[in-house]
């Protein structure tokens, strides 16, 4: 069985850092960038649990001809839902996840 690690990286958005997580589950990876405002990430986060809490967040995604096969995939994926936080802060349904992360 192949070893599992958890990977994090900074990246500079517009205006400020955001944190990138890979977090391994399985045979699958759960990935997200964080600001210290909201979030993107991939399906497998409850974004509505987040709204509860205030937190903008917004779920990416790609077309089927495409994946998401790292943290860079995740930056150009586009929006496929946001909580209500995240449309407060102007993210929409197709806008690439990079917008969206400056906009939280």
């Amino acid at each position: 069985m192949a070893q599992q690690i958890l990977c994090h990286q900074r990246t500079r958005l517009s205006y400020k850092d955001a944190y990138g997580y890979v977090i391994p589950v399985g045979s699958a990876s759960l990935m997200a960038w964080v600001t210290d405002e909201g979030m993107i990430g991939t399906e497998g986060f409850d974004i509505e649990a987040l709204a509860n809490a205030g937190v903008p967040a917004a779920i990416v995604g790609v077309s089927e001809e495409s994946s998401l096969d790292n943290l860079d995939d995740l930056m150009d994926a586009e929006v496929k839902a946001a909580n209500l936080p995240a449309v407060q802060r102007r993210v929409e349904i197709g806008m690439p996840g990079r917008e969206a992360l400056n906009r939280m």
